[in-house]
């Protein structure tokens, strides 16, 4: 198994992303990228002042999927163009990042990021940092959408990318 963790925005939108896809194992939401001492909370992660990013870990399962091929959903199911946003959220918390966890991992992020530009009115300007300290979100984050499927945000914001999910990649999607 390998790891990628990366952030576009809510964690609750990128968790139900990777949920659906196949040869991932697990996905963890939580935070990363910060600077306060000890596990940051929900709540001192929203107030932007910690410097983490919301993200999610994937375990995925290589010789069913790529890194790339993560990449690429990951980069076309949310706005890589935008600065610390995604939607109504704003704020650092929000921001467009990937982690690398090696050096091959690197080297895939810039060419997948090269590769896409072009398809954007806008440059993507998502972060790309060596992998940090990854601390779990609280409990009632984690397998958020698939257990609050009827709440507004969910509706609204999270259904939509699912459905541009399952339109773009049904040959990546576990079976219903």
């Amino acid at each position: 198994m390998e790891v990628m963790t990366v952030g576009g925005g809510c964690f609750w939108c990128v968790e139900a992303i990777f949920q659906q896809v196949k040869g991932v194992e697990k996905v963890v939401s939580g935070y990363s990228g910060g600077d306060c001492p000890g596990h940051p909370t929900y709540r001192e992660i929203c107030s932007g002042r910690t410097g983490h990013a919301e993200v999610v870990k994937v375990t995925f399962d290589p010789k069913v999927i790529s890194y790339e091929e993560l990449l690429v959903i990951f980069m076309t199911t949310h706005d890589p163009t935008t600065l610390n946003k995604q939607g109504a959220d704003m704020g650092t918390q929000y921001r467009s990042v990937v982690y690398y966890h090696n050096d091959e991992q690197k080297e895939i992020i810039d060419q997948v990021i090269k590769q896409l530009n072009p398809y954007f009115d806008n440059k993507i300007v998502t972060e790309v940092s060596p992998a940090e300290i990854f601390y779990a979100a609280e409990d009632y984050h984690q397998n958020y959408y698939n257990e609050n499927s009827s709440q507004g945000y969910c509706s609204l914001v999270i259904t939509p990318k699912l459905n541009k999910l399952r339109k773009m990649y049904a040959d990546k999607l576990k079976a219903a």
